[in-house]
């Protein structure tokens, strides 16, 4: 099988806490369906909830959200994140 390494590509991440607003993350509108349960019901208040492009995730306290190459936005969990990802210096001219 051959070998393929991620290129170098730089993204913007910032992490997720219920008390730490992050665009794009927030609960989902609840069905008024009676059969339906609330989501903080099944999640509860520290979980947040985003749309990706494969769908809705939930997202943890300490989770990353990432905005991809176009534009996307899709959570990581922090493991994941630290052995993927490294701080990068931009400088400014």
């Amino acid at each position: 099988m051959a070998k393929y390494r991620k290129k170098p590509v730089v993204i913007d991440a910032e992490q997720w806490f219920p008390d730490k607003p992050v665009e794009g993350v927030g609960y989902p509108v609840v069905d008024t369906d009676p059969f339906m349960v609330p989501f903080h019901q099944v999640h509860g208040f520290d979980r947040g909830w985003i749309e990706t492009l494969e769908g809705g995730h939930v997202v943890s306290p300490g989770d990353w959200i990432i905005t991809g190459v176009k534009g996307e936005r899709y959570p990581c969990k922090p493991d994941i994140f630290e052995m993927t990802y490294e701080p990068v210096e931009i400088s400014d001219g």
